[in-house]
């Protein structure tokens, strides 16, 4: 789209109010509302907004301005992520990207970072079609009480617990472009998951967004809060946003992934791919993995692998490989929580992938055994706290380089924050990593998570 095909729109729809958003480092959707007829200004010419939201901790308590001052960046939409949202009315919603008063864009900022690796992928020759599952919680706004009290997963009649909140899900998700598949229970109370279709380059990561912002705002429409903090209590399994993936040609037209002629129908391409994310996978945690929260999600039986393993069709792997013919073979990655930035998720994958292709690495045997019967997950490869993950990040070059000291720098310290409050918490709400008390952790993550 262009500046005139939305003004357009605009002016066909009779938009009243633009709402100009962002993503900040958690995945948080924030915004300036703009009314309607000052749009190609805004738009034509940018709009400030301080800076200091990129290192704004998740309460807003720590803005942390000496990482990169308080002033003003200037943001401007990509046009292509112009929706009109039917739940507001006469609005509609479109993306941002900073720049410095100078002109270049920010390099730290998560939407760039992912759209700097997808442009490395495609001076390959590939393109990344993908989606992510997301997982997420339900519950009262005024009593905190779950959608659902059971653990009766898939079950139709629980399904239908509200069916308006269900119906203006399913349908107004697809007007702002989210072409849901499915929807259904998970076993937690009040979980629920929709998947929907994937899309091509960053768009993939825009619909990530798009659809978290969404359900919270239509939930919060039927009196609810809808939460994708990674593990909101002790007693309920976590949630998850695996990253669905494949790689094709630049037209679109061929899966890369698939090879009819190999044994497992893995191409060679697609294994130089997944050893990439396999080896970066401990430095990659820390993004897959961003909340000190996040690291409670993994346990036996919480289909979380603590490993770096791949295996064809099996959900306790930290790849899943589906073999689905031609058109529909992809891989899953299953590390990535509830609560992590699909910009990063997203990025971080490409940035693995590509090393891997790069370098033709070869890929590890295929998982056979169920890693959940390994009594000690700290031997299992992977980080099992966010100050080890944030450790494995900074030691790994090929990831630090994709990223940039400056991204480091700016997530280090919105940790740093994070940690120091989490344990200078008051007593009835502190915890460690190890603590089932998770009064800290909802009070912190549960809300606008």
């Amino acid at each position: 789209m262009s500046l005139e095909s939305v003004t357009s729109t605009i002016e066909e729809e009779e938009i009243e109010f633009v709402r100009f958003e962002f993503s900040d480092f958690y995945g948080i959707s924030r915004c300036k509302i703009i009314p309607a007829r000052h749009f190609v200004d805004k738009a034509s010419n940018g709009i400030g907004i301080p800076i200091c939201h990129l290192t704004c901790s998740i309460d807003c308590v720590d803005f942390q301005t000496e990482t990169m001052g308080d002033g003003d960046a200037i943001w401007f939409p990509d046009f292509n992520t112009f929706r009109i949202l039917p739940w507001y009315r006469k609005t509609a919603s479109i993306l941002l990207e900073p720049k410095y008063y100078k002109g270049e864009l920010l390099s730290c900022y998560p939407r760039y970072i992912a759209r700097r690796q997808l442009e490395r992928l495609e001076k390959l020759g590939v393109s990344l079609l993908a989606a992510h599952e997301h997982e997420f919680h339900v519950v009262d706004q005024k009593t905190q009480k779950p959608l659902t009290s059971d653990m009766s997963l898939r079950s139709t009649v629980r399904t239908y617990t509200d069916p308006n909140l269900l119906d203006q899900l399913m349908t107004n998700l697809y007007k702002v472009g989210i072409d849901v598949e499915n929807c259904e229970t998970e076993t937690g109370h009040g979980q629920m998951e929709i998947t929907y279709k994937p899309a091509f380059g960053i768009q993939a990561a825009d619909n990530a967004h798009v659809f978290k912002t969404s359900v919270k705002e239509i939930a919060q429409q039927h009196g609810y809060i809808a939460s994708f903090m990674s593990k909101p209590s002790a007693d309920h399994i976590g949630s998850s946003a695996h990253l669905c993936h494949s790689l094709w040609d630049k037209d679109g037209k061929n899966n890369l992934l698939y090879d009819v002629n190999a044994p497992n129908k893995l191409s060679e391409l697609g294994g130089y791919w997944m050893a990439g994310i396999l080896k970066h996978s401990p430095a990659i945690t820390m993004l897959m993995a961003p909340t000190v929260n996040c690291y409670k999600r993994y346990g036996k039986q919480s289909y979380v692998s603590s490993a770096p393993n791949w295996g064809i069709d099996k959900r306790y792997c930290l790849l899943r490989l589906k073999i689905n013919g031609a058109k529909g073979t992809y891989v899953e990655d299953r590390s990535s929580g509830g609560g992590s930035n699909p910009y990063l998720t997203l990025a971080a994958i490409v940035a693995a992938g590509i090393d891997g292709i790069e370098k033709k690495m070869p890929l590890q045997k295929e998982e056979t055994e169920n890693p959940f019967t390994n009594s000690n997950p700290t031997q299992n490869g992977l980080p099992c706290t966010l100050p080890e993950a944030i450790e494995a990040f900074k030691a790994d070059d090929v990831i630090m380089g994709a990223f940039g000291d400056e991204f480091f720098k700016i997530f280090n310290s919105l940790k740093a924050y994070e940690i120091r409050a989490m344990k200078s918490a008051p007593a009835s709400t502190k915890n460690d990593l190890e603590s089932d008390n998770f009064k800290w952790d909802q009070e912190m993550f549960f809300k606008y998570l």
